[in-house]
């Protein structure tokens, strides 16, 4: 007897939410980015390399438990918009400034 399940609850093992998840990876790399840039900013009025510590301490930090999470299925998205966040979040302090 077969295990699979019958109707419209079957598994579908191949499917990807694309739509879906690429609004989830946009909107955490639109947050996120916002988050990095402004804390960037107040950290770079205290002094520049404290934000540099900072930030590169955090990433740091996280990179070992993001690394482990990266092919569970929805929180894929949530590191890729992450990633993506971090690094404009950086070009966009840095692009602040040296202008």
């Amino acid at each position: 007897m077969s295990q699979e399940c019958e109707g419209p609850y079957r598994a579908q093992t191949d499917s990807v939410p694309w739509a879906a998840g690429v609004t989830v990876a946009a909107l955490v790399a639109v947050l996120g980015a916002v988050a990095v840039f402004a804390f960037g900013a107040a950290l770079a009025a205290v002094h520049p390399l404290l934000a540099v510590a900072v930030n590169v301490v955090a990433v740091v930090g996280v990179a070992p438990t993001a690394w482990r999470w990266r092919f569970t299925p929805v929180v894929r998205w949530v590191l890729a918009g992450a990633v993506a966040a971090v690094a404009l979040g950086w070009l966009a302090a840095i692009a602040y400034e040296l202008s």
